[in-house]
């Protein structure tokens, strides 16, 4: 059987970026650009909470990373490495060179190279926890706390389809197996919206990405910047997966769907051609969803133009009793 240091040189550790200590140190090292802030994020993924027991663990992989991306992302961040730590309950010599090329592969789409972390036995079941940092210059950078009354409200690509593979997966929804089809992807393969973060600095004011759902987490920018929002529902891109759904099934989806790791941002008005300009140079379609208003919450107006009632809450996972 190998040994923890045998699954770590096997599967884990790669040659290090000119510049960098990586692997087999007791820190990774790694030069910041001049004028440069670091941009960090960690996410835990626990398996029954975040993931299926029977996933695809190359699948997996490229989600652990993927969903640690998407926050650099959202801030308009510069990939330069990450950390990753497994608790594994057993070391399958298969399950983990897939999990390992699905990682390896985004990390080296992204220019995020495996820097570090740590293996250990878990009594139970699977846990992965990632850490990435990115460097971003404080100008450019997509803070929370920075819309603007009047921006509008955008979203990149198309929301819902995670929601309804997680739900026909779990047996929220009655099974249908062309639908968990279109869906699958969306929830298994996240694309980190990276190259968009980067177009949108220095034209987006403020930004965040859809992991709890759209009105969740735009709940958020809302709270730091001191203004709310005025929704469209019917201008929302709704994946193909979503058509057909009874109505409130479809709402629950676009609006409080997690796992969607699309950016939701905003920008001024007069900036629109900007904003097409850089999701066009990114290759990632946006959509305008609304405007920043400047009285405080969320209100979604409806085909008929009167406000939605019973939105949909986003995931939490210590809700209020």
């Amino acid at each position: 059987m190998a040994s923890e240091f045998d699954l770590i040189a096997r599967y884990f550790t790669r040659p290090a970026p000119a510049g960098m200590l990586g692997v087999g140190d007791d820190c990774a090292l790694f030069p910041v650009p001049p004028g440069m802030h670091i941009a960090t994020s960690t996410d835990l993924l626990i398996q029954g909470r975040h993931f299926f027991p029977d996933v695809d663990p190359q699948a997996l992989g490229h989600k652990a990373l993927a969903v640690n991306l998407s926050d650099l992302a959202a801030m308009g961040a510069q990939p330069v490495g990450c950390v990753l730590g497994l608790a594994l309950p057993q070391a399958d010599d298969a399950w983990l060179a897939a999990f390992a090329r699905g990682f390896h592969e985004l990390a080296d789409a992204h220019g995020c190279p495996l820097m570090g972390g740590d293996t250990t036995r878990s009594p139970h079941d699977l846990a992965i926890s990632v850490t990435v940092f990115g460097a971003v210059a404080p100008a450019r950078a997509l803070r929370r706390d920075a819309a603007c009354a009047g921006d509008e409200i955008w979203v990149s690509g198309a929301l819902g389809a995670a929601d309804v593979a997680y739900r026909l997966l779990d047996g929220q929804l009655p099974a249908d197996a062309a639908r968990l089809a279109d869906a699958r992807r969306a929830l298994e393969w996240p694309e980190p919206r990276v190259a968009l973060g980067l177009a949108l600095g220095g034209v987006a004011h403020a930004a965040i990405d859809i992991s709890d759902g759209l009105l969740q987490d735009l709940g958020h920018v809302l709270a730091a910047s001191g203004v709310g929002a005025k929704l469209r529902y019917g201008a929302m891109p709704v994946a193909a997966a979503v058509r057909g759904l009874p109505p409130a099934a479809a709402a629950q989806a676009v609006l409080g769907g997690g796992d969607a790791y699309e950016l939701c941002f905003t920008a001024a008005p007069g900036d629109r051609d900007r904003v097409l300009a850089a999701a066009a140079g990114a290759g990632v379609p946006v959509t305008a969803v609304g405007h920043i208003d400047p009285c405080p919450g969320i209100v979604v107006l409806g085909a008929d133009g009167r406000p939605m009632d019973g939105l949909p809450r986003g995931f939490d996972h210590f809700p209020a009793s």
